[in-house]
C-alpha cells in the first residue's frame, strides 16, 4: 500500500468516525442525497482536425498516433471511472459532473453515450473558448435532479506577462434548480503553473477575481444565494487565489455569510492530492460551496461529505510514476490509463 493511500484511509476513517454518526440518528432521519463531482478529463480531443486550435499532437498523423481506437478506448476508461463516482451514496452517481480538458461538445455527446453511464441521461452544458490548446469547460447534469436555467461562459482576461498564451480557458457558470432548490455552479479551469508558479500566479488570480466578482454581483440580489465552485483551479487549497481572492476557509467555525467553505483543506494537510508531481502531492481538484450550504436544519440540500475518488485501478502500477494517478499519456506514448488527476465530489443531504 503507497504512503498515498495510507494517508487517504487514516483520513477517510477519521471522516467517517465523526460525521457518519448523521445518517445512523436514533430517530432513523431518512435523507435523499445528491452528489456534486469534478473531473479532469485529460486532453478528451477527438481524432478530427480544428485548424482553429492546436490540435496536430491528437490526429492519426500527429506525434501520439491518435485514432479511433485511443479515442473509444479512453471514452470506455473515463466512463468507467464517471459510472462508479459515488455510487456508494447514491447509485445514480453525480447529480451534477464538471469536466475539464475537453476539446468540443461532440466529445462530450459521445462520452454521455457511453453504456457504462447512458441510462442516467446526461445533459451537457458547453462553451468552445478562446483556450490556445483548443480545451474547455462543460458540465453534465442528470435531469432528474437537475435542471438549467441560465448558462454563459465568462471571459477571463490574463494580466500582461504573466503567460506565454493570450488566451485561457472561460468559465462556466450555470444556475439551475437542484431537485426544485435555485443554486449557481462554476467550472473552472484556471491557467497552468508552466513558466513557474510564482510568474503564472497573477493568471490564477485573475481567473479567482472573475469567479469572485461574479458570485458577488448575484449576492447583491440574492443574500443567501448557494454557489458551487468547482474545477481543476492549478492551485492548492492554501494557494492565494483560493483563500485570499475566493475566500474559501478551510474550517466550517471561520465561514460566514457571503463566504466560502473549501472541505479539501485537511487532506490537504494531511499529505493527500489528486495529481502528483516530482514526487509531491498537490489538490488542485476542489469543489468549494458557500456559507448556506454549511445549514444542516435547513429544509434544502446541506453540505455532508467530501471524497477523493482514487480506485486502486485508477493508480500507476509501474515505471516512475508508480504510485501516481495512471494517465492517458506517457509521453508521446499510449499509457492506456484514466486521467493524471482523481476526480473529487461532494456528497450533499436533504432530510425527508
Amino acid at each position: 500500500m503507497n504512503l498515498q493511500m495510507k494517508h487517504f484511509l487514516i483520513a477517510v476513517l477519521a471522516l467517517f468516525t465523526t460525521s457518519h454518526s448523521l445518517l445512523a440518528q436514533p430517530t432513523k432521519q431518512q435523507y435523499k442525497i445528491a452528489i456534486i463531482g469534478f473531473y479532469n478529463l485529460e486532453n478528451l480531443f477527438d481524432t478530427i482536425n480544428n485548424p482553429r486550435i492546436d490540435d496536430e499532437e491528437f490526429l492519426p498523423d500527429g506525434p501520439r498516433k491518435y485514432n479511433s481506437a485511443i479515442y473509444w478506448d479512453k471514452m470506455k476508461k473515463l466512463s468507467t471511472v464517471i459510472s462508479q463516482m459515488g455510487t456508494d451514496q447514491n447509485p445514480d452517481g453525480p447529480a451534477l459532473l464538471g469536466v475539464a480538458e475537453v476539446e468540443n461538445d461532440t466529445v462530450l455527446s459521445d462520452l454521455v453515450k457511453q453504456p457504462l453511464i447512458s441510462k442516467r441521461n446526461y445533459k451537457i452544458v458547453h462553451y468552445d473558448s478562446r483556450d490556445a490548446r483548443g480545451i474547455d469547460v462543460g458540465l453534465l447534469y442528470n435531469p432528474k435532479y437537475f435542471t438549467v436555467e441560465q448558462s454563459n461562459k465568462l471571459f477571463v482576461q490574463l494580466p500582461s506577462g504573466s503567460k506565454d498564451a493570450y488566451f485561457t480557458r472561460d468559465i462556466l457558470w450555470v444556475k439551475g434548480k437542484l431537485d426544485g432548490e435555485t443554486i449557481h455552479v462554476y467550472v473552472n479551469h484556471w491557467p497552468s503553473r508552466s513558466g513557474g508558479e510564482e510568474r503564472s500566479a497573477p493568471g490564477r488570480n485573475a481567473a479567482a477575481q472573475v469567479c469572485r466578482n461574479h458570485m458577488d454581483s448575484i449576492l447583491k440580489k440574492e443574500p443567501d444565494a448557494k454557489f458551487v465552485v468547482m474545477g481543476d483551479l492549478n492551485d492548492d487549497p492554501t494557494n492565494e487565489s483560493v483563500t485570499a481572492i475566493i475566500r474559501a476557509k478551510g474550517h466550517q467555525k471561520d465561514v460566514r455569510k457571503g463566504g466560502m467553505f473549501n472541505p479539501w483543506y485537511e487532506l490537504y494537510r494531511r499529505g493527500i492530492g489528486t495529481l502528483a508531481y516530482q514526487d509531491a502531492w498537490g489538490l488542485f481538484d476542489q469543489i468549494l460551496i458557500s456559507y448556506p450550504w454549511l445549514n444542516r436544519e435547513q429544509s434544502g440540500f446541506f453540505y455532508y461529505q467530501p471524497h477523493i475518488f482514487n480506485k486502486e485501478y485508477m493508480v500507476e502500477n509501474i515505471g516512475n510514476f508508480k504510485g501516481y494517478p495512471m494517465r492517458t499519456w506517457d509521453g508521446n506514448m499510449y499509457r492506456g490509463g484514466y486521467s493524471d488527476h482523481f476526480p473529487t465530489y461532494i456528497v450533499l443531504l436533504k432530510r425527508l
